[in-house]
């Protein structure tokens, strides 16, 4: 029978305060909020945050990770050539189709430049083109935008649009969701994600007349403003509101945050600097294990040894107030549902490390296995039963 195993780690952190840690505090006007550190996968603050909410052009990441799945995994080339549909740019031009790359009948445009319209310019035709470019129709495209996000576990979101257009109902995400896409993206495809989502500005197109090159900023409220910013995505419908996904690192802290349900352009900007500022002022992180450290141990099932040691996948590290350095304790624990069963292949995240201070919510980051595991085999797997049965393992 397996069972959920809670094992306190040999080590903890003393952080010496007179008082037990309390977490800061913070208010907003926006409807959702979320913010996540994910040096320690600490949720710094949450406003509704599993919300069912359109969201607007914050679709787009999706879209775009769609496509880095594929680029990583050499499938799309980014010098691909996709051809702008006539009924497609019908669709998608013109003051009523939204945010626009300003793409042309017939043209031909490379995956590199289309998302660069995607994630700069935020382009509901670049979308639409890229979709259909890679799947044949954007109806199939979403069916890969859906199996992706089961892939990364979102629990709580749909896609029915390539774009995120108002589809009434349909396309729906929660914040936290947008915040684990945002940190899929980051962590699974970083080189992509700093190639593409840090441009200031991106020229595409021509103006009407004087055919003039038509030059875009990006519309990420902290990018060039907080320090450190590099991503992600806004989004904005009369239905949703003002939304943005940001991210930004410093020192080492990444911070991802969400804002949603905001009634004006300028509030979007206020907001999300707030939010951003407010994680890296208000909070700290301290250093508990360096990547490939030791951390523990889980019992292992009919494996070629009885125990796995559990280790930091990456530095790990506990987000506390700031200011607070001087008498409380950390206190650690180890989760998994145990014992394993082998075979365990070295690196394959098998448990949990839950970390837990003063009054803060508990901070839980993975852990993996050290080293393979494989299964025991005939005369191994009899004496496995015959400790068993006499109570010796």
């Amino acid at each position: 029978m397996r069972r959920t195993i809670l094992a306190a780690t040999a080590a903890s952190v003393l952080l010496a305060s007179s008082a037990p840690a309390a977490a800061p505090q913070f208010d907003t006007p926006a409807k959702v909020a979320f913010l996540i550190d994910l040096s320690s996968g600490a949720v710094l603050y949450a406003k509704n945050a599993d919300m069912r909410m359109p969201p607007a052009s914050m679709a787009k990441m999706m879209t775009t990770d769609v496509a880095f799945e594929l680029i990583d995994s050499g499938k799309l080339p980014l010098n691909k050539m996709c051809t702008v549909r006539p009924e497609t740019w019908q669709k998608w031009h013109g003051p009523q189709a939204g945010s626009t790359m300003f793409l042309s009948a017939n043209e031909q445009v490379s995956v590199e430049n289309l998302l660069k319209g995607i994630v700069t310019l935020s382009g509901n035709d670049a979308s639409v083109v890229l979709a259909e470019c890679i799947s044949g129709t954007e109806q199939a495209f979403t069916e890969q935008m859906n199996a992706l996000a089961k892939k990364i576990g979102l629990t709580n979101s749909h896609f029915g649009t390539a774009n995120g257009w108002p589809d009434n109902g349909v396309t729906y995400v929660s914040a936290r969701d947008l915040a684990t896409l945002a940190r899929y993206e980051i962590e699974n495809h970083y080189k992509l994600y700093k190639q593409f989502y840090s441009l200031p500005n991106f020229t595409w197109g021509k103006t009407l007349g004087s055919n003039a090159d038509i030059t875009q900023s990006n519309r990420n409220p902290i990018l060039g403003v907080v320090p450190g910013a590099d991503g992600l995505k806004t989004g904005h419908t009369d239905e949703a509101g003002y939304g943005f996904t940001g991210s930004a690192e410093q020192n080492g802290r990444r911070l991802i945050e969400v804002v949603a349900g905001l009634d004006s352009w300028n509030g979007r900007v206020t907001e999300s600097k707030r939010l951003m500022e407010w994680g890296f002022g208000a909070w700290q992180a301290k250093p508990l294990f360096q990547k490939d450290a030791k951390v523990g141990s889980a019992k292992v099932q009919l494996g070629s040894q009885s125990e796995v040691s559990l280790v930091a996948p990456r530095n790990l590290a506990v987000t506390i107030p700031a200011g607070l350095v001087t008498g409380g304790q950390t206190t650690m624990k180890i989760r998994y549902d145990g014992p394993l069963v082998a075979p365990i292949a070295k690196g394959q995240q098998v448990a949990q490390l839950v970390i837990t201070t003063g009054d803060t919510p508990p901070q839980v980051v993975p852990l993996v296995a050290g080293e393979d595991v494989g299964k025991a085999g005939f005369f191994g797997r009899i004496w496995l039963g015959f400790k068993q049965l006499f109570g010796m393992a």
